[in-house]
């Protein structure tokens, strides 16, 4: 079940760069809210209620209601700026949720059981090869995270989308084989394996001279021997 947050917002009846410095300056956060086939609704938040809210994790999966003057606007967040130096939000895009609405939303991965892996036991890494997940959700069901376990997991093994079960009205949007996380090998062991199979090459080359040089040896063996045999019967016919 998607978690719903309160948030509290005023008006802001004027737009552009200007009145949103303005915001800013005053402590204030500009933001809007979009969709729904409605007229958007320009607001500002309060800077520290929307800074908690963003750094406590899973910002773009979280359900608000935001309260405008005492109306209520259910929506989750589509977008949101950060200053480059100072890490304050500069801007807030919200999306307003219809009743019964359905959205694509970004889901991040959280891996379990990575210290019972039999592979991370024998010195292999989990890799997560994706973070995200894309997912088509109904609004009450958007998860917060993925969760996938990986106590099973041997080196060279992978766990895939079709591997996962996903929350009651939760669909995947990519193709459900893409791999999720894998476990690979420590650095050397792929290089001892090149080097078995290496010495394994050069011993069956050096054996293909070897059986080459015993036939032409056994072909000389043989030519002499045919040739004294047939010495004394030409002599023989001489005498005749």
């Amino acid at each position: 079940m998607a978690t719903v947050k309160e948030l509290k917002a005023t008006a802001r009846p004027k737009a552009g760069k200007g009145a949103a410095r303005a915001e800013r300056r005053a402590g204030r956060v500009p933001a809007v809210i979009y969709g729904d086939n409605k007229p958007p609704v320009t607001i500002s938040l309060d800077d520290k209620a929307l800074r908690q809210s963003i750094f406590a994790g899973h910002f773009l999966t979280t359900l608000f209601n935001i309260d405008l003057d005492g109306q209520k606007y259910r929506v989750i967040p589509r977008d949101y700026a950060l200053d480059p130096v100072k890490d304050f939000p500069l801007h807030v895009d919200f999306l307003r949720l219809g009743e019964g609405a359905t959205i694509r939303v970004s889901v991040p991965l959280h891996v379990k059981g990575a210290e019972l892996s039999p592979g991370v036991k024998r010195g292999g890494t989990v890799n997560i090869v994706n973070h995200t997940v894309e997912l088509e959700a109904e609004v009450d069901h958007i998860p917060q995270f993925i969760e996938v376990d990986v106590s099973k997991l041997e080196i060279n093994n992978s766990v895939h989308l079709n591997d996962v079960a996903l929350p009651k009205g939760v669909k995947p949007v990519l193709r459900e084989g893409m791999t999720l996380v894998t476990v690979v090998p420590p650095s050397g062991m792929g290089e001892e394996a090149k080097g078995g199979a290496d010495a394994a090459a050069a011993a069956a080359g050096a054996a293909a001279p070897a059986a080459g040089a015993a036939a032409p040896a056994a072909g000389a063996a043989k030519a002499p021997a045919a040739a004294a045999a047939k010495a004394p019967a030409a002599g023989g016919d001489k005498k005749k």
